[in-house]
């Protein structure tokens, strides 16, 4: 297959790449069992890949979602595919300027943060499938919410699911805990949210205009959700009791920094817990976004040491779109792990290594920016530019990026 050539690259090469059978548009993404499942942010639905022969990836097998919903967030364990749904949010009229999505609570914005009961021509919850045929899922179960629907999923096997949701009465996505015994009959378990965001309940909301508390979603090690609030900041939760998850330790960088806290990736073994703020501005127009290093060693209190470098070998802050963090591979189990190299999208600088050997000086190891895409698959009016959405590293070291509009792309770190 030939596809286009990167437009930086170093330590790292470009083998394979799918147009995902013609929807290039890719948020979320697994890969299992030789096949790569991709969430489509704007083409209604997922794919699944045949990536066993990463160099020629097979035929797509494309699963629409249900009319006016999003399915941009998914994973998969063993024989389970698990696919959120929630109302297609960026085809409202309310968020029809990007910006406005992140500035403002979503519950406030489409009134359903004061619990009254709406028609809804959408799916919110989440779907279970049946992947033992990998190409032919099979929806065996769904977790119903009422509201908006969930955003984004942490569920690596055994019982428990842990989803942010957005319910009737909350102005934004919360945590809530998903029991999986039955996965043809979940069930919720538990929930946790922060102080304000219960509407309904008579809670106050304290961070003013302009800024977005909501859950975008938590990482679950032990009994520890390491769970990142966009403009809310950090917090740990204590979640060995799943129908009272507690608080532990809740920090907030912004202000002064701008937000859009995003993704967490905690390295117990070495008492590390790194954190990217998403960068949701074209331009930098929302300021410079970082990933953090934080010293976890006394959970109580993380305290952030350093942050990574900031790619420079370009002028990107000026390409177009957005630039700065976005995810991180996440160091699930069956794929590569490592507490010593990190792997980020860094959206218009394409995908990044880091090695925090010496968690106090982290070094880039190698980056590849993908080219531009050849057509458009957003449909805003957006600059046609890459946008590396996210990450997925396998167990063999093969690195798997999606971007919103260039389809998927596989690449060989030469470390």
């Amino acid at each position: 297959m030939s596809f286009a050539q990167p437009d930086h690259a170093r330590n790292m090469r470009l083998i394979g790449h799918s147009d995902q059978g013609g929807r290039g548009d890719g948020s979320q993404l697994m890969v299992h069992r030789g096949h790569a499942y991709v969430a489509h942010p704007w083409s209604g639905g997922f794919s699944i890949i045949d990536v066993r022969d990463p160099r020629k990836p097979g035929a797509a097998t494309f699963v629409p979602a249900p009319p006016k919903t999003w399915t941009i967030h998914l994973q998969t364990h063993d024989d389970l595919l698990l696919v959120v749904h929630a109302l297609d949010l960026f085809a409202e009229a309310a968020f029809a300027d990007e910006k406005d999505y992140y500035a403002a609570s979503v519950g406030d914005r489409l009134g359903t943060a004061a619990g009254a009961a709406k028609a809804r021509p959408w799916s919110a919850g989440m779907a279970i499938y049946d992947i033992s045929q990998p190409t032919r899922p099979q929806r065996i179960g769904f977790f119903p919410v009422d509201g908006v629907g969930i955003h984004r999923i942490w569920y690596v096997g055994g019982r428990w699911a842990y989803v942010s949701a957005l319910i009737d009465g909350f102005t934004d996505y919360i945590l809530v805990i998903v029991d999986l015994a039955d996965p043809t009959r979940p069930v919720e378990a538990g929930r946790f949210w922060l102080p304000g965001m219960n509407k309904a309940a008579g809670e106050t909301p304290t961070w003013g205009e302009g800024r977005r508390y909501a859950l975008h979603h938590a990482v679950v090690e032990g009994d520890t959700a390491y769970a990142c609030w966009r403009d809310g900041g950090l917090t740990l939760i204590d979640v060995s009791d799943k129908a009272k998850p507690r608080l532990t330790v809740h920090r907030n960088w912004s202000p002064p920094y701008g937000g859009g806290t995003h993704s967490a990736l905690p390295l117990v073994d070495r008492n590390l817990l790194i954190v990217a703020d998403e960068a949701v501005a074209d331009n930098e127009a929302d300021g410079r976004k970082h990933t953090w290093v934080f010293d976890i060693r006394a959970p109580e209190n993380p305290v952030s040491i350093v942050t990574f470098p900031i790619p420079a070998e370009a002028d990107y802050p000026a390409k177009g779109g957005h630039f700065g963090p976005h995810n991180l591979h996440e160091n699930r189990p069956g794929t590569f792990r490592s507490s010593s190299l990190v792997f980020a999208t860094w959206q218009n600088a394409g995908i990044r290594a880091f090695d925090i050997s010496d968690p106090y000086r982290p070094k880039e190891t190698g980056a590849l920016v993908p080219a531009a895409p050849e057509r458009m698959i957003d449909r805003r009016v957006r600059p046609r530019v890459i946008q590396s959405a996210d990450v997925f590293v396998d167990a063999a070291g093969l690195i798997y990026a999606t971007d919103y509009n260039a389809g998927l792309s596989i690449i060989e770190y030469g470390g």
